[in-house]
């Protein structure tokens, strides 16, 4: 089913307004891509920035352009892996949090 636009205005109104919820956004696509779910973790990111840093903001601490962010982050987009952790570098600063990997034993 479909993303409808009154729930992606709700998330993002209220990544806005709550910070938890909005590191927690963050968490979430970065546990994404570490679980190898690159599809889900791109589009997690990228509703992060809409309601954070913004395209535009993040390019140009990036050096990049918005556009070839966008491309990169897009459903058929294959960024590098240092694309990826320069991005995830500069969303933890905008965040002001520091983001770790902590070993947990699987499930049986």
């Amino acid at each position: 089913m479909p993303i409808t636009r009154k729930f992606r205005t709700t998330v993002l109104n209220r990544a806005v307004n709550d910070t938890a919820f909005r590191r927690q956004m963050l968490i979430e696509a970065v546990n994404e891509l570490l679980a190898g779910d690159l599809e889900a973790g791109k589009a997690m990111l990228r509703d992060y920035i809409n309601a954070t840093i913004t395209f535009t903001q993040l390019a140009k601490k990036l050096k990049k352009s918005d556009k070839s962010i966008h491309r990169m982050l897009g459903p058929r987009g294959n960024p590098r892996a240092d694309n990826i952790i320069e991005i995830i570098k500069i969303l933890q600063l905008h965040e002001r949090v520091r983001l770790r990997v902590e070993a947990h034993k699987a499930a049986a």
